[in-house]
C-alpha cells in the first residue's frame, strides 16, 4: 500500500507538471533591481532558564550591555551567563522597504546554549555586507518564538529528556524596525530587464516572442537564457509600475526540463514531466540477511567449588532473497514509467537504485539532481 500511494503522488505531481507549462512571468522572473539584502548582526538573548551560554563571553556582553545604560557591574562575575546566550540576528531586508517598516528576522545561538526557549533579544544593530561603514540599516528586539521545547529531569543529563523541534535557533516575527532604506534602481529610463529564476534558453525566447506580440516587434530582447530586456512604450513612461505589474501578469510557455529529483535522506523521488525511458529491461530482487544474537547464561555444577556464572550469546543468520523478474519497460510520460515500474513492486528507495542504473545504461534521457 506504501509503494501504490507513492506512485499515485508522482502520476499526479506529473501530471501536472506536464499540462501546466503555462506561467506568469512573475512566477518564474524576477524584475532586475527589485531585490532583497541580507542584514545581520550580533545580539544577546536574556531571560533563559539556565540554559544559556557556560563562558564569559555572554557575561562579558551582559557588562558592556549595562555599561550603555549607565549601570555599573564591580566584578563580571556577578553576572550569571548561563541565563544568557550570544546570538546571530539575521533579516532580508526587502526591497523598496522604507524607514519604520517592520521586517521578521532569525535567531540563532552561536554558542553553548542549550535551548532559547523564553528568551528575549536586547536591542541588536543588524548591518548590511561588509561592516567597514558601520552603517546601521535596521534594529531588532523582542521575544524569540522556538516553535517547541526541550525538557530534562534527573539533573546532570543522566535523566530522561523530551525534545521537540529546534530550540537553539527561532524567529521573532516583525521583530526588527528598518532604521535605513536601501535605494533600488529599476529601470534606466528606457527599459527594464527580467532575470529569469531558472535560465533556460527556451523559455527566454518565449518571453521575447510573447512580449513583442503584445507591445510590438523589436520590444524585447533576450541577451542570454537568464536575461531579457524590455523597451518601455512611450504610452506607459509616465506609469512605470502599472507596466510592471501588466508585462509579470503576461502568461507564457515555461520550458521544463527532463529532470529527476532525488532525496536519498528521506527516500523522496520526484520525476518531471519530460522525463522519458527508452525501452529496456529491468530486473528486481532484494536480498535480505538478518543477523540476531540471543544471550544464553550457563550456570555452574551444583556445590562446584571452581565454577562460574557465565554468559554466552547464539548467533543466528537467515538469508532470504526475493524473486527477481526481467521485465520490459518503456514510457512517454512520467506516468507511463511510474506505471510500468510499479509493476515492479518496489519501494521508493529501490527505485531510486533504478533510475540511477538506467541513467548509467543511458536508457534515461533526464537529469538526476541529488539532494
Amino acid at each position: 500500500m506504501r509503494t501504490c500511494n507513492f506512485f499515485a503522488t508522482v502520476i499526479l505531481a506529473s501530471a501536472i507538471a506536464f499540462n501546466a507549462h503555462a506561467a506568469r512571468i512573475k512566477d518564474i522572473c524576477e524584475v532586475q533591481g527589485a531585490r532583497g539584502n541580507p542584514l545581520k548582526g550580533i545580539g544577546l538573548v536574556v531571560g533563559l532558564a539556565g540554559t544559556g551560554d557556560k563562558n564569559t563571553d555572554a557575561a562579558q556582553r551582559q557588562l558592556r550591555m549595562l555599561e550603555r545604560l549607565n549601570i555599573e557591574v564591580d566584578k563580571i562575575k556577578d553576572l550569571v551567563s548561563a541565563n544568557t546566550a550570544v546570538v546571530i540576528v539575521d533579516a532580508t531586508l526587502p526591497a523598496f522597504a522604507k524607514e519604520g517598516t517592520r521586517i521578521d528576522v532569525r535567531v540563532s545561538s552561536i554558542g553553548s546554549s542549550q535551548s532559547l526557549e523564553g528568551g528575549t533579544l536586547t536591542e541588536t544593530y543588524l548591518y548590511g555586507p561588509g561592516t567597514a561603514d558601520g552603517t546601521v540599516y535596521a534594529i531588532a528586539q523582542g521575544p524569540v518564538s522556538v516553535g517547541g521545547f526541550n525538557a530534562e529531569s534527573g539533573g546532570g543529563g543522566g535523566g530522561a529528556a523530551v525534545r521537540k523541534n529546534h530550540v537553539t535557533a527561532g524567529r521573532i516575527p516583525m521583530g526588527a524596525y528598518v532604521e535605513r532604506e536601501v535605494p533600488s534602481t529599476i529601470t534606466d529610463g528606457e527599459r527594464i530587464a527580467l532575470l529569469l529564476k531558472r535560465a533556460d534558453f527556451a523559455t527566454a525566447d518565449h518571453i521575447r516572442h510573447v512580449l513583442d506580440d503584445k507591445y510590438g516587434v523589436g520590444t524585447s530582447s533576450a541577451l542570454s537564457a537568464s536575461t531579457i530586456t524590455i523597451k518601455i512604450p512611450s504610452e506607459h513612461q509616465s506609469d512605470l509600475i502599472s507596466f510592471i505589474a501588466e508585462v509579470e501578469n503576461v502568461e507564457v510557455q515555461a520550458d521544463l526540463p527532463a529532470r529527476i529529483v532525488i532525496n536519498e535522506r528521506t527516500g523522496t523521488l520526484v520525476v518531471g514531466g519530460e522525463v522519458m525511458i527508452k525501452p529496456c529491461q529491468v530486473a528486481h530482487g532484494n536480498l535480505t540477511i538478518g543477523i540476531a544474537q540471543t544471550p544464553e547464561v550457563s550456570q555452574p555444577a551444583p556445590l562446584s567449588p571452581q565454577g562460574q556464572t557465565v554468559v554466552t550469546a547464539t548467533t543466528d543468520i537467515e538469508a532470504a532473497e526475493e524473486e527477481g523478474a526481467l521485465m520490459p519497460v518503456k514510457g512517454t510520460s512520467a506516468a507511463e514509467i511510474a506505471n510500468a515500474l510499479n509493476s515492479l513492486k518496489v519501494t521508493p528507495r529501490d527505485m531510486i537504485s533504478i533510475f540511477q542504473a538506467l541513467r548509467q545504461a543511458g536508457a534515461l534521457d533526464a537529469d538526476l539532481e541529488i539532494m
